[in-house]
């Protein structure tokens, strides 16, 4: 992670299958960058866990106009307080195009789209595979352990806590990070309320994907 750099960028960045190269778990991936969007937010200020609620306090400052934070927040500020599911489900394929369409721009990432069968296909393909690599090893060694939490990166730690929620499998592998959850909670405090709704999404999706 550079200084700075969004949280929705780079959960994004987290999505890849390297061995594939290409993006996968379209579905978590959606709900992890609105959460991402929600926790740049409340970090900042400018949103409040009003008993379970996302409440708008103050226009946040710096954020790019177009970018997925700014429209989670223009949501926000103009509806009374919803639930933090609520806005982790709102619009979150919408939230995969449009982080996308930021880091195509700046040449993170290409798109490639063709048609097979007149259906029209779209593979999203890293064109710097080592940053989504090294990325998902800091996150992954921040999940797992190693550094006491109070020393890892803040920026680093709630992505980590946010990627293990949603189970990012360049993070947390297959099974998910129940050896750490202790851990994972520890990670979680600054944007607890988002990081418990984000995992309790996640894990209705899984059961209902596994009951159907």
């Amino acid at each position: 992670m550079r200084h700075h750099e969004p949280l929705t960028r780079s959960a994004f960045l987290l999505a890849f299958d390297l061995r594939k190269d290409r993006l996968v778990q379209h579905m978590e991936l959606g709900h992890l960058l609105r959460a991402a969007a929600l926790a740049e937010l409340l970090l900042q200020g400018s949103l409040a866990d009003d008993g379970g609620k996302a409440k708008a306090v103050r226009p946040p400052a710096g954020l790019a106009p177009a970018s997925l934070p700014a429209a989670v927040w223009e949501e926000i500020s103009t509806s009374p307080p919803r639930s933090w599911r609520r806005w982790i489900r709102k619009d979150h394929a919408k939230a995969v195009t449009l982080v996308r369409d930021e880091l195509a721009a700046d040449r993170l990432i290409r798109v490639e789209r063709r048609r097979v069968l007149l259906f029209p296909v779209e593979r999203v393909v890293p064109r710097r595979p080592y940053v989504s690599r090294r990325l998902a090893e800091r996150v992954s060694r921040a999940v797992r352990g190693g550094r006491p939490v109070s020393r890892v990166e803040p920026d680093l730690r709630v992505l980590a806590a946010l990627a293990a929620a949603a189970r990012i499998r360049s993070v947390v592998g297959d099974g998910g990070p129940h050896d750490g959850r202790d851990r994972v909670e520890q990670l979680a405090q600054p944007v607890e309320p988002i990081a418990t709704a984000l995992r309790k999404i996640i894990d209705a999706i899984k059961s209902s994907s596994s009951a159907g």
